[in-house]
């Protein structure tokens, strides 16, 4: 069942302050994300290459601290649950935190693990290689207890969990159970973001959220029309034991899927191209036909976030996932990881109403 945003906007925008104050607590595989900036002007003598003269380096929070980034910017207090190796990327990683006044006492340096880090390579605003340093191993029974210890009196300050799972060996059955379970009996929705292809980790969670890549996998078949992922989301509410299901499908919006309702609800891609250069101007570009992505990087972190924050501060799911497919918008306009403020969101719910 498709939805026109522009006749909800009025509403939408009305939530956008409420996310305001909210308290999200956000467990997952804490990265960090570094960019080293140069220009490319010759081909290297030893191989068909470029050779990049370096200009800068900065670096930002990425994994489940994107979620925190973007949950943060968009006004929510933010306590993050994590691993991260003793080590000088673990410390930049924690000064990011700190920074963005993002709360890390749930954050557990381990000296047996290293913080997972991916440096990206940037030559006019275009990427040219990935390096991923990074160890998947399961936690020690040590540090997750630890882990679990910091959680669980924090839960009863949290208005909701983020689970962010990409599969660096924190988020177990086992342990994922432990979490849901202290979670339901404090009534604290769990949200839920896969990388991976486990089906009963999440059972009894508020929502899980996964692109279409993802959703092939864990249900093993090709999504190649409306009615095979009408077929997967409701085979991944099965599967989940959760009250909904979110499938990204980017420049064709996102699919939404709740247990109590017998139809899905479509939320298609802004009818024109959504850039950060024209977040809140005119020009718009309206012959397109979806967006203009710089980058996708951290666009699935965003929708996460904002469903999220919406769904903790009283929206109905619809509502939420309208705000969340629109801060998507924006952040695949932006270069490197991204989030997007109350006042980008607001710009971007208005040129989708011109």
């Amino acid at each position: 069942m498709p939805t026109k945003i522009a006749d909800d906007i009025p509403r939408l925008k009305r939530w956008i302050p409420r996310l305001r104050g909210k308290r999200i607590g956000v467990l997952g595989d804490l990265m960090l994300d570094r960019y080293m900036w140069g220009t490319a002007s010759r081909l290297s003598p030893e191989a068909p290459i470029p050779v990049i003269d370096f200009v800068e380096q900065n670096e930002c929070l990425g994994g489940s601290g994107n979620v925190a980034v973007n949950i943060a910017t968009l006004g929510a207090k933010v306590e993050a649950f994590g691993v991260i190796g003793n080590d000088e990327p673990g410390r930049a990683l924690q000064k990011c935190l700190h920074d963005l006044g993002i709360e890390e006492r749930g954050v557990i340096a381990d000296p047996q693990r290293i913080t997972t880090v991916k440096t990206r390579i940037i030559a006019r605003h275009q990427q040219v290689v990935r390096v991923d340093r990074e160890r998947r191993e399961p936690l020690s029974a040590k540090i997750k207890e630890r882990l679990l210890q910091l959680l669980f009196p924090a839960l009863k300050r949290l208005d909701a969990l983020v689970l962010s799972d990409y599969d660096k060996g924190l988020i177990t059955d086992d342990f994922a159970d432990r979490v849901l379970s202290a979670a339901h009996l404090l009534k604290v929705p769990v949200f839920v973001g896969v990388k991976t292809r486990k089906l009963y980790a999440y059972r009894g969670s508020r929502l899980v959220a996964c692109n279409a890549k993802e959703a092939s996998l864990l249900v093993n078949r090709v999504l190649a029309d409306e009615k095979s992922f009408e077929e997967a989301g409701r085979a991944l509410l099965a599967h989940f034991g959760c009250s909904a299901v979110v499938i990204t499908r980017g420049e064709k919006g996102m699919s939404v899927f709740e247990e109590t309702s017998p139809r899905h609800l479509h939320v298609p891609a802004t009818s024109f191209e959504v850039t950060y250069a024209r977040v809140g101007k005119a020009g718009v570009e309206r012959g397109a036909t979806g967006r203009q992505v710089f980058d996708v990087t951290g666009a699935g972190d965003t929708v996460l976030s904002v469903l999220a924050i919406a769904v903790a501060a009283g929206a109905p799911l619809a509502d939420a996932a309208m705000l969340a497919n629109t801060a998507a918008g924006v952040v695949v306009g932006k270069l490197g990881t991204a989030s997007v403020s109350p006042q980008e969101l607001l710009h971007a719910l208005e040129d989708v109403r011109r």
